[in-house]
């Protein structure tokens, strides 16, 4: 499938919808935690494995992002949202069928590993195109594509929970509303599929400065800079913090104040991951707007410092205020969805446009990292001191002190980001071809 070429008087402003059908789409996987109590009441797992789903979710797509960001630079845009509405779907539908018949290992499969696949090469999939869409705002670009990712939620969750309401939240229920997600979602990603385009140049506004202007990097030279990975720390830490809160917020929020005069309802617990899910929506289109202006080292100053503040207020005060608690956890989320949609642009200041779709996909590989971090230390730590005893906000004082050290880790790694040495520069944009020819003949 050939990537397909803008017509003359192609609004560039089409691009950015075609982008939000995969990712509010693909966004899904982060009201996970709606069918967690369900799931484990169903089928009797522990909050540790009800996780897991997840977890793969997430580590297959760093991995298909890794191992496929090229093939996403070389068919382009639309061939990479194919994928991912194939993949996507039949992981749903695989889920349906675990579900109906009471096989898990169906559920990790189906969501977990083909569901993840079309999460990876989803999510890469409109990066590189609305950077050379959007040379000008690269930042804004990408925040505009990767909220809908963020965004996912806000439309899934109260979907989740209406639907297991409907249907019940018994395994045949699961099982139905697994089979609703995956048909409709492939409807909505096929309008992304239709309506995606490329540039025609290389500078799609005249106004506007080519993506391709200053030194460019390519993905096997990206990965050999420190640079790389220290925005891969940099990353991994951010998102540890993020998805520790967003991968349990229902039974997180349900356990702070259950032994208070105020407890938590289900519905309203359902109401907080969609509250979450509209921070981290708002994060990534205004925190990446602001990177424009004061620059990415500095915006991942933000993200990193406050949010360790921000996990300290929840640690020795959320259990006495319900508004200090959600305030919190809001702030930390936009932070989580701000860094995502904030490392594309800040991988184009540093690497370039060239391939940067592909570098882009490698440095995913810490999101998968951390998707197995994140909710390992909360639900290990928790279910160790429900174990012990504990209840309420003291399941999680341990794993939020420990996120603290990592953000501070990741804060470190962002100061120690300096421009790229020459050495691995390409020699200019119209020679790029011809250094990938070779460089591929000489791995050969």
């Amino acid at each position: 499938m050939s990537p397909p070429v803008a017509p003359p008087g192609w609004s560039r402003w089409l691009v950015p919808p075609a982008a939000l059908s995969v990712h509010l789409s693909i966004g899904q996987a982060y009201a996970w935690s709606v069918f967690k109590p369900p799931l484990e009441s169903a089928l009797g797992l522990s909050g540790t494995q009800s996780a897991l789903p997840f977890q793969l979710g997430i580590v297959m797509l760093g991995l298909s992002a890794a191992f496929g960001g090229t093939l996403v630079e070389r068919n382009g845009p639309r061939w990479a949202m194919t994928v991912a509405l194939i993949c996507f779907s039949s992981g749903f539908l695989l889920s349906a069928l675990g579900a109906a018949t009471e096989q898990y290992w169906l559920i990790v499969l189906g969501y977990g590993f083909v569901g993840g696949i079309g999460l990876g090469v989803g999510y890469i999939s409109p990066v590189s195109t609305l950077i050379k869409w959007f040379p000008d705002r690269p930042g804004m670009a990408t925040g505009i594509a990767i909220m809908g990712f963020g965004g996912g939620a806000l439309i899934a969750s109260p979907w989740s929970a209406q639907m297991l309401e409907s249907f019940g939240s018994d395994s045949s229920g699961i099982a139905l509303a697994f089979l609703v997600h995956g048909l409709s979602y492939a409807v909505f990603m096929l309008l992304g599929v239709l309506l995606v385009r490329v540039p025609r140049s290389e500078k799609p506004v005249e106004s506007a400065p080519s993506a391709f202007d200053g030194p460019q990097v390519s993905a096997r030279n990206a990965v050999r800079t420190p640079q790389f990975w220290c925005l891969w720390i940099v990353l991994c830490m951010n998102v540890t913090a993020g998805i520790g809160i967003l991968e349990k917020a229902a039974p997180m929020i349900t356990d702070f104040f259950k032994e208070t005069s105020t407890p938590v309802s289900v519905s309203a617990a359902a109401g907080f991951v969609a509250l979450l899910s509209a921070a981290n929506m708002a994060g990534r289109i205004g925190w990446s707007s602001t990177s424009d202006l004061i620059g990415r080292k500095n915006i991942y100053r933000v993200y990193l410092g406050v949010g360790a503040v921000m996990y300290g207020l929840i640690a020795l005060f959320g259990d006495s205020s319900k508004p200090l608690f959600i305030l919190c956890a809001l702030v930390i989320l936009s932070f989580y969805g701000g860094g995502f949609a904030t490392i594309p642009a800040y991988l184009k200041d540093l690497f370039g446009a060239y391939q940067v779709g592909a570098i882009h996909g490698r440095l995913l590989t810490a999101w998968s990292t951390a998707g197995v971090l994140g909710p390992l230390i909360v639900n290990w730590i928790a279910d160790r001191q429900e174990d012990a005893g504990k209840s309420g906000a003291d399941l999680y004082g341990l794993s939020f002190m420990i996120m603290i050290g990592l953000l501070a880790v990741g804060f470190v790694a962002n100061e120690l980001v300096r421009p790229v040495s020459a050495r691995h520069h390409i020699p200019a944009p119209r020679e790029a071809a011809d250094v990938t020819a070779r460089q591929q003949s000489e791995s050969a």
